[in-house]
């Protein structure tokens, strides 16, 4: 159901141009609804995968202590959201003040575009306290960044190696690769941040 939802989105996004532009005369996708039986029906049989446990969190933190990653990782536990990851910049972080001001996303659609925008509600435009072990570990990558020599601009805080901003594909096949090496209990890192983070 998610998927016919996101393809209806997108269809009326589409035409909603399409009228903008004079095109067509209406939108017909705008008439279009999902009946909500059909997604209370789905929602029953979904199996849901329950969040990490205290003690998974605390076996993921040190299975990434030492990973290039770490901070980005500890973000989502944090409740920070994959595309609010990857849309980061360092202008969004006060390591001096420990705030995380979250504005834009970064998203991969039909695995092969880049989508940047802001944030997807008002929730989304928020200033998070940055806890001790995740303001150290985004010093630390910040201290990565600067001895990899990455070229002068605006800087994304999630970058490889060679200073190209990494998208949510990549993040979640990194931390994935992270939990099977650990042999931990495989969830979404979206949904990661549901788990408690202390």
């Amino acid at each position: 159901m998610a998927s016919v939802e996101m393809s209806l989105a997108r269809v009326r996004e589409a035409l909603d141009r399409a009228v903008t532009r004079r095109l067509v005369e209406v939108n017909v996708a705008r008439e279009v609804t999902i009946p909500r039986n059909l997604r209370k029906a789905e929602r029953r049989t979904k199996a849901m995968v329950p969040p990490w446990n205290l003690a998974e969190v605390s076996a993921f933190v040190c299975a990434v202590k030492d990973d290039r990653l770490c901070a980005a990782f500890l973000l989502s536990l944090m409740g920070v959201r994959p595309a609010e990851i990857c849309g980061m910049r360092w202008a969004d972080v006060d390591l001096g003040r420990a705030i995380l001001a979250g504005t834009r996303t970064r998203t991969l659609t039909s695995n092969r575009f880049v989508v940047e925008k802001d944030a997807k509600s008002l929730a989304g435009e928020r200033q998070l306290p940055l806890p001790d072990l995740v303001g150290e570990a985004l010093a630390g990558f910040k201290a990565t960044q600067m001895a990899e020599k990455l070229a002068a601009g605006e800087r994304y805080v999630l970058v490889d190696r060679l200073g190209r901003a990494l998208n949510g594909r990549q993040l979640r096949e990194r931390a994935y690769q992270v939990v099977a090496e650990n042999a931990l209990r495989r969830v979404r890192l979206y949904d990661a941040r549901a788990s408690c983070f202390t």
